[in-house]
């Protein structure tokens, strides 16, 4: 059996391929075609459709996150692969073959995977309220070996302010540690660079494209690693990111209407998800509209379908017709025209914002933050502070990284919707010579084909999803 390796490089389209010599030789030697995606094009749910094969509908993933009902809580990046249902493209080969293994270095539900190798970010929450970075790995011993040799994992240059070529330069790494000989049968990872200044500077900015040539030039090594072992090479991404231009304040606009509804702790602001009659989990150009009487569902409609810059809003029907139409979305799904994206923000003042709002806080916001890349440019002294903080922090003190703006203009690229060119989507690039006759003759690949691909890139047979 041939080993395979899979790279996600988030935010590839054909547009940045241009810039990326070594991804374009893989590209070359073998073929590529258009990706499709699903909705919402975010990382989580279209990484489980990659890996089972089925849309959120089925596995469940209707996003970075959702509103978990039953603990009355927003949850966004939980790691447990439980999460996922469906059986996994590993598993499948394994039953097919025993014996067959495994690894994933950063795809995301990672965490009690049945994967042989395990390598994600998991930050260590000291008792004192410090965070420092690090990662769980498996097997045990894996975590020590790689810290030895390569640092703690670079955390705060995998997120936020600081995130960096850094990370993508460890991940890289690490691969190429697990898959030097005999390395697993399947080995997945998952490259984030490009996903930083896409959204902070716009997909067409000179950034951008220094972006693509630093994460290209970080995979050559891995690449030369693959074929020098003779392993069959497929490089993805989940989709692609657009310029972003106009905020759309939709908790804002439910709080105005009386549908949502705080609760105050010191001055502070806290969504109420269990006495509000609606509210929405914002992630990207997407979002998840919960509301809590199915009385309201028409009104709710109507207040999202006005507000400017949201395209459509899907209830329970409509969620249909796009595979999401899961238990765990909201009654309603709102998504953006072009060009907008949804912000969490909720407080209708700044000074009552609580003070999650001015850190990174992917767990404690009740959705995503792209400000979270950005040292509030409004602030003179923010780096400077961070700075502070930072000596605070190797002190043994306790500190806040208050350094975040909680003004929403800054962010230059967004993504989420389907996409409206095959020039900005994701993109499948494969260095097998063998095009695969429906790839062929459509010049496109289906998120839901790409397990099946990956197992016949393999040679083992198809079988049915358990």
């Amino acid at each position: 059996m041939r080993k395979l390796l899979v790279v996600d490089v988030v935010g590839l389209t054909p547009t940045l391929l241009r810039h990326m010599p070594n991804l374009s030789t893989l590209a070359n030697r073998g073929w590529q075609a258009n990706l499709g995606t699903v909705l919402p094009a975010v990382t989580c749910s279209v990484q489980s459709t990659l890996l089972t094969g089925t849309m959120p509908a089925e596995h469940g993933i209707v996003g970075n996150g959702w509103y978990f009902r039953e603990l009355g809580e927003v949850y966004l990046w939980r790691q447990h692969n439980r999460l996922v249902r469906g059986e996994k493209v590993w598993e499948t080969a394994r039953a097919a073959h025993p014996g067959y293994t495994a690894a994933n270095v950063c795809w995301w539900y990672a965490m009690g995977a049945s994967t042989d190798f395990t390598i994600t970010p998991r930050p260590i929450y000291h008792a004192d309220g410090r965070k420092s970075p690090d990662c769980y790995a498996r097997p045990p011993s894996l975590h020590d070996e790689l810290t030895a040799e390569l640092g703690p994992f670079p955390l705060f240059n995998y997120w936020g302010p600081t995130a960096s070529i850094a990370s993508t330069r460890w991940i890289v790494a690490a691969a190429r540690r697990l898959l030097s000989s005999p390395g697993p049968d399947l080995l997945l990872v998952y490259v984030p660079h490009l996903d930083y200044d896409l959204q902070r500077f716009g997909p067409d900015s000179a950034k951008a494209m220094e972006a693509a040539r630093a994460v290209d030039a970080e995979l050559a090594p891995l690449l030369a690693d693959a074929e020098r072992q003779g392993a069959t090479v497929v490089a993805l991404s989940e989709y692609g990111i657009t310029p972003a231009s106009q905020p759309v304040d939709i908790n804002r606009a439910l709080r105005r209407e009386g549908l949502l509804e705080v609760y105050t702790q010191d001055g502070m602001e806290y969504l109420d998800p269990w006495t509000s009659r609606a509210f929405a989990v914002a992630d990207h150009q997407v979002a998840h509209v919960y509301v809590a009487e199915a009385a309201d569902v028409s009104k709710v409609e109507a207040v999202v379908a006005g507000l400017s810059g949201v395209d459509e809003v899907l209830d329970r029907e409509r969620q249909a017709r796009y595979r999401i139409d899961h238990e765990r979305a909201g009654e309603l799904l709102a998504v953006a025209e072009p060009g907008a994206w949804f912000t969490y923000y909720y407080w209708l003042d700044d000074e009552r914002a609580p003070d999650f709002a001015r850190g990174v806080e992917i767990h404690r916001k009740p959705g995503y933050d792209p400000a979270e890349l950005f040292f509030d440019p409004a602030d003179k002294l923010a780096k400077a502070k961070a700075g502070l903080n930072l000596a605070r922090k190797k002190a043994g003190l306790r500190y806040a990284m208050n350094v975040v703006p909680t003004d929403p203009r800054w962010v230059m690229g967004t993504h989420g919707r389907l996409p409206d060119s095959a020039a900005d989507g994701p993109v499948l690039l494969c260095s097998d010579p063998q095009v695969p006759s429906n790839v062929a003759s459509s010049g496109r690949l289906e998120a839901t084909e790409v397990r099946d691909l990956l197992l016949q890139l393999q040679g083992i047979r198809q079988g049915a999803h358990r």
